[in-house]
């Protein structure tokens, strides 16, 4: 895997010659690309640089402690210390997802449960939010359908980051939250006490960072305006603000009513629109693409069971990690990075696997 490096090198060198270029900070998009390839190479870079040093120092120590016992006795700790260089620069060298660095549109819908369902679709909203703010990431509600009771029938939030690091990126973290997420808890209308279990569906989507990305014609679009309503239907709203946009090529459907105004939805719509045509291209590639496939722990089967919340015992599981606490009203307050960490590990482990079978 590191024969790779020099080629990485050689293309670290170009991207820092096009960011001293003023020409390049005129097209905004394309400056982003190519700062987030930059910052990541860059950490590449860092550690094969710390790799070889270590290589070097060990070697020293070895000529050193034929003549003075004292190097002899550091040599074990210089060996794992180059084993942990050298395994930190393996897994930077992981092809990595090449949509890491994007922001992300998030939504949340009810399922199975019905009124608690919805209400641990807010339960989850809050989660997600508090998560973002630890990370310093910025939250934006694009649309929300909520119920009689408080909680969300159907809520879309877009989450961005100013990282140009992908490997800090929102779709990094958050491409592994996408699944049925499952509850265990006494239902705030049980009179009798008695655990229910209801779920709650997460979708992912990175969002597109140039309109231009994703392509779309005017005639593919079916544009209806209507009246948007709130809880139990009543209207909110004495004019025909809100949009559905159906793109007739796909069959996909956004609607958006959570703004005042017919621009705003309709725009608001757009971006959803793009995002979902970007993730259903992605998905019709992972299907032709089998060793990607496997190699993802973030599902394209979105009827998947992926975590399990139970509150009586204070316990979080992630059925695809095998990962277990019992601090979930930690995680319910956003400190999630334990659950996400373990999903990037299982993804790199299989992505190693992976790399092994081809080499072989």
């Amino acid at each position: 895997m590191f024969e790779s490096v020099q080629v990485l090198f050689k293309e670290h060198a170009d991207l820092q010659e096009q960011l001293a270029d003023p020409a390049l900070h005129a097209d905004a998009a394309r400056a982003k690309k190519v700062n987030r390839r930059y910052a990541e190479l860059s950490k590449i870079v860092a550690a094969h640089e710390g790799w070889v040093q270590a290589q070097d120092d060990l070697a020293a120590a070895k000529e050193l402690a034929k003549e003075d016992d004292a190097f002899a006795e550091e040599l074990p700790a210089m060996e794992e210390h180059l084993a942990t260089a050298q395994e930190k620069l393996r897994r930077l060298l992981i092809p990595r997802d090449p949509d890491d660095g994007r922001d992300v549109i998030m939504e949340i819908k009810g399922g199975e449960g019905g009124a608690e369902s919805a209400l641990f679709a807010a339960d989850l909203l809050r989660m997600y939010i508090q998560y973002a703010a630890s990370k310093g990431w910025k939250t934006e509600m694009l649309e929300s359908d909520e119920s009689d009771l408080g909680g969300y029938k159907n809520v879309q939030i877009a989450i961005k980051s100013n990282a140009t690091d992908p490997s800090q990126g929102v779709w990094a973290h958050l491409k592994y939250e996408g699944g049925v997420h499952r509850v265990q808890r006494v239902p705030a209308t049980e009179t009798q006490g008695r655990i229910h279990t209801s779920t709650t569906g997460v979708l992912v989507f990175p969002e597109v960072d140039e309109p231009e990305e994703v392509e779309i014609h005017a005639n593919d679009l079916k544009i209806d305006v209507y009246r948007s309503s709130g809880p139990g239907g009543q209207s909110v709203n004495t004019t025909d603000s809100a949009v559905r946009i159906t793109h007739l090529p796909t069959g996909i459907v956004v609607a958006m009513q959570n703004e005042k105004s017919q621009l705003q939805n309709r725009e608001a719509g757009m971006r959803v629109l793009r995002a979902r045509i970007l993730a259903r291209r992605q998905e019709e590639q992972a299907e032709l693409d089998s060793a990607k496939r496997k190699t993802q722990i973030r599902t394209m089967d979105r009827s998947e069971r992926i975590r399990t919340y139970n509150f009586p015992e204070n316990r979080i599981a992630d059925h695809r990690t095998g990962y277990k606490a019992y601090n979930l009203d930690s995680v319910m307050n956003g400190a999630l990075d334990p659950v996400i960490e373990s999903a990037i590990h299982a993804d790199e482990e299989a992505r190693l696997a992976d790399i092994g079978d081809q080499g072989e």
